[in-house]
């Protein structure tokens, strides 16, 4: 994907243009610590239909965050992983999740996905 230098008017929105979509923040943060099949991405988030998914990831790929790896087997396993860049904004996800704990603490609602924020 190419972006030009006046594309983006604030840091926000460059990050938003990356990372915005309804899926692709949970998508990283499931691939920070691991590689993942499509199929357990799938079950991981299982509110993404699986074309949402798959658009999602395409995206992700597209900006260079995230590397896709089809093994030639019968049938065919795609693995997802995070590439060097993709790394580069674990530090935001973790931040969105300590900040996710806190509004959830401030509801008094338990965390359902059992996540560990650091």
């Amino acid at each position: 994907m190419n972006y030009k230098k006046s594309q983006f008017n604030c840091p926000v929105e460059a990050t938003l243009s990356l990372i915005g979509g309804k899926y692709k923040p949970l998508i990283l943060w499931h691939l920070k610590d691991q590689s993942l099949h499509y199929m357990e991405l799938q079950r991981l988030i299982p509110k993404a239909t699986p074309k949402m998914l798959s658009s999602q990831l395409r995206a992700l790929e597209d900006c260079g965050m995230v590397h896709r790896q089809v093994i030639p087997e019968k049938p065919p396993k795609t693995i997802y992983s995070l590439t060097a860049f993709g790394h580069s904004i674990v530090p935001v996800l973790d931040a969105m999740c300590q900040w996710g704990n806190n509004f959830l603490d401030g509801l008094d609602v338990q965390s359902s996905c059992g996540e560990i924020c650091y």
